[in-house]
């Protein structure tokens, strides 16, 4: 984004420092203003110098571990854009579920075109979304901004999320049909069975909307035992049927799986379901009970130009310690810690470097040689518990594995997620020190509190290609 693009505005110290001083003249008091030198600006929203580093003087610190034989060598890169349709708003629906403005900082998303605070698995699955492929998933990290304190250009108007809040909500009311996921719970799939298998997983996602369309205009009607005896069991036996024909087309060119069966029941699921669980409490539903952004997509201490990143590069990776296993469809995982200060540094991460140092990471703003651009790196954890989608704390379901990339006992791999965000930062702005990631308003800006969110809405056809193409070694772009 140009930062002389629109309308300039007077800068946001001046105009606090003034408010201030006419604030005083008014009572007869006397203000104090914290200043970097410059009487008349206030500094609130500024990042402390001391939080940016000189790339070159980091020594090297990223190796990748050694693969062992037999390892999931593959990637598997999703083209989903860099946000080029505006899709901003300070909500998290993974870490926050139903409460309007919770993450008090804005994020950058691109895949789910319905994202935000009242989002649910089944308003996922019905929208669209920026990913060449077809990949419903949510990807979304806090903004990065430039903060000169002096004139800006405005950022592109903030977009009203009401009609996207108001079909989660109505989606969330209603009974859902949950199915158990397949494409984690199959064995390695022979490349000569893949299409076969992928069509079947599609007809299996198919049968699914069809259900819960039929459940929806279907509502009231029928009594308590309705959605079951006309709906689930009826499901239950075209589902047995599609996964029989998995197996005997797995079985045609390795040992045939024997419980898949197992598979084919689905169950009835409450309304009201936010995704993973429990209501909120109604005071978090209310909407604007925190303050959002306001129409210049500016939140309180959160300002500047909005720099929507030159390259977003969304890669899965295998495993080096063996061949990785399907994400369960809906599976949230989380990278780093918004509140470092307040967690303290156990699960934030070290995420910004520069290209062509890329083997160089630090918990610091980096100021790059001339013609290297600022990078964030997002490694996501990808050792799976092989039960839960999710977990209270949104973490101990998903775990990193060890510096060798073995698993912890009783976890299973699936494809790790690296998300690789490059931003042409002028290099005047890194030398000024001009440049910050949103955060919670406690952070001030720390670029340790820099973390990444990733909800799982691939259909289980794209899965299992995915899974296919990290285990053969193979490098895949959709």
């Amino acid at each position: 984004m140009s930062r002389t693009q629109g309308r300039h505005r007077l800068s946001r110290r001046t105009k606090i420092a003034t408010g201030g001083l006419a604030l005083a003249i008014a009572v007869g008091g006397i203000v104090v203003a914290t200043t970097t030198g410059n009487t008349g600006q206030a500094s609130a929203d500024e990042v402390d110098p001391a939080l940016f580093v000189d790339i070159l003087k980091v020594a090297p610190n990223q190796f990748d571990p050694r693969p062992v034989s037999g390892a999931a060598t593959g990637t598997f890169t999703v083209d989903c854009g860099r946000n080029e349709n505006g899709h901003f708003n300070p909500d998290n629906f993974i870490a926050q579920p139903g409460v309007r403005n919770g993450a008090q900082h804005l994020h950058d998303y691109v895949g789910n075109l319905s994202t935000n605070a009242d989002s649910n698995n089944k308003s996922l699955v019905k929208a669209g979304t920026t990913c060449r492929n077809g990949d419903k998933s949510a990807y979304y990290w806090p903004v990065v901004r430039i903060d000169t304190g002096e004139e800006e250009a405005k950022n592109e108007p903030a977009k009203a999320p009401d009609g996207d809040r108001a079909q989660a909500d109505q989606e969330a009311k209603t009974v859902q049909v949950a199915c158990p996921d397949v494409a984690s719970k199959l064995p390695d799939v022979p490349d000569q069975a893949m299409a076969e298998v992928e069509s079947n997983l599609d007809q299996l996602d198919g049968q699914t909307d069809e259900a819960n369309q039929r459940v929806a205009s279907t509502q009231g009607q029928g009594g308590a035992d309705f959605v079951r005896n006309a709906i689930l069991t009826p499901l239950k036996d075209r589902r047995a049927a599609i996964l029989e024909r998995i197996a005997i087309a797995i079985g045609r060119f390795t040992q045939k799986p024997r419980d898949l069966g197992g598979l084919a029941p689905c169950a009835p699921k409450p309304g009201k379901d936010p995704g993973t669980g429990a209501t909120p409490p109604p005071s978090t539903t209310a909407g604007g009970a925190l303050p959002g952004q306001d129409e210049n997509n500016e939140l309180p201490e959160n300002d500047g130009v909005i720099q929507r990143p030159q390259k977003v590069q969304l890669t899965f990776r295998g495993s080096p310690t063996g061949k990785v296993v399907a994400m369960p469809k809906f599976l949230r995982v989380l990278y780093g810690d918004a509140k470092v200060s307040t967690n303290g540094p156990a699960n934030a991460r070290a995420s910004w470097t520069c290209s062509g140092f890329e083997n160089r990471v630090t918990d610091k703003y980096p100021i790059c040689p001339q013609n290297s651009k600022v990078k964030r790196i997002h490694t996501f954890p990808s050792c799976w518990d092989g039960q839960n989608i999710d977990s209270a704390n949104h973490r101990t379901h998903i775990v990193f594995p060890d510096q060798a990339g073995w698993c912890p006992k009783g976890f299973k791999a699936v494809p790790q997620l690296q998300i690789t965000l490059t931003y042409d930062i002028p290099h005047d702005i890194q030398v000024k020190k001009q440049y910050k990631v949103d955060s919670f308003p406690q952070e001030h800006h720390n670029p340790l509190s820099d973390h990444d969110d990733f909800a799982n809405v691939m259909s289980q056809r794209i899965m299992s290609g995915l899974v296919n193409c990290v285990n053969r070694g193979r490098t895949c772009r959709a």
